[in-house]
């Protein structure tokens, strides 16, 4: 593990401490508590789970998993069952290869979510990620409802010395698309990452924004490899879930950005939304400075849930 990665997995391990003392206090008391493994034992893993915004779906397919993994290997101490339970977490999160084709091909980078969610920060932070691999990047400032989005996001682009295009506050969000697309083309940019707006009058203005944008980027960009990101509050829990689904519902989503999930005590919503969604979490955001968003890891978060380096 590189300096880098092993700095982010210390404070993953820190950041989901409120998470753990949920979720994983409670399994191990299960673990050493019982002397036999029944259907006693599994409720209460499986209370304990729910509780910690892993979601019903989510849970009953881990329970299902575990008792068989025990019937496989004729387990019989309930102590012998957390490295299984761990194991299928892990595989309930794994959704293949977790893709970033983004990165080495032309492409649009789409970033949603509501307001408040880290959305424009994420787009600072992944635009200096990508700037500092040798990229051309290009932000579109389509987030015009927002007081403050465009001054927030053009802070950003100075940062990570990258090119912004920007209207006035208030502007058509999809005609700052429009502009951003032919300035990457004539700039030939490799990426094109455009934050969007988190709120209109409601949110079926929201959605019908996002479905104007997209045709935009089908007509003038048809060529770009398409990502669609969509940012969602750690702290939120199955509200989360809620909003993926609604964004889902308006445009086809690649993948997850999960933010401040830091000091959460849900961060169990990271495994519902993988195997609930079919959505790989692609990124994990737990602080504010540039590095402080990473490419998600599913083995590096089980461990560091369970901080079993300890």
């Amino acid at each position: 593990m590189s300096e880098e990665k092993k700095g982010f997995f210390k404070k993953l391990v820190s950041g989901l401490t409120k998470t753990r003392d949920n979720i994983v206090s409670g399994i191990d008391s299960v673990f050493s508590g019982f002397s036999k493994i029944d259907d006693d034992f599994y409720e209460e893993i499986e209370e304990i789970l729910i509780m910690g915004d892993i979601g019903v779906s989510t849970t009953t397919k881990i329970i299902e998993d575990l008792k068989q993994r025990v019937k496989e290997n004729k387990i019989k101490d309930p102590a012998e069952c957390k490295e299984l339970l761990i194991n299928s977490i892990k595989d309930q999160m794994r959704l293949g290869e977790n893709a970033y084709d983004f990165e080495t091909r032309k492409s649009i980078v789409l970033v949603i979510g509501v307001n408040g969610v880290g959305k424009t920060t994420s787009v600072g932070k992944l635009s200096g990620q990508l700037k500092s691999q040798g990229k051309k990047v290009v932000m579109a400032a389509a987030d015009t409802f927002r007081a403050a989005a465009i001054e927030q996001l053009t802070e950003w682009s100075n940062r990570a010395g990258v090119d912004i295009i920007a209207q006035q506050e208030g502007s058509d969000p999809a005609a700052v698309i429009y502009d951003a697309i032919a300035a990457s083309k004539s700039r030939k940019a490799d990426v094109l990452i455009c934050d969007t707006a988190g709120r209109l009058h409601n949110k079926k203005n929201l959605m019908e924004e996002l479905k104007k944008i997209d045709r935009i980027i089908e007509k003038e960009y048809s060529d770009a490899y398409r990502e669609n990101l969509v940012v969602l509050d750690g702290t939120t829990g199955q509200n989360a879930l809620v909003q993926a689904k609604q964004f889902m519902e308006c445009t086809d989503i690649t993948g997850i950005i999960l933010t401040k999930m830091d000091g959460t005590a849900k961060g169990g919503i990271a495994i519902a939304i993988q195997a609930e969604l079919g959505i790989p979490v692609k990124y994990i955001g737990i602080g504010e400075q540039i590095d402080d968003l990473q490419k998600f890891d599913a083995d590096q978060f089980v461990d560091a849930l369970f901080d079993t380096n300890k």
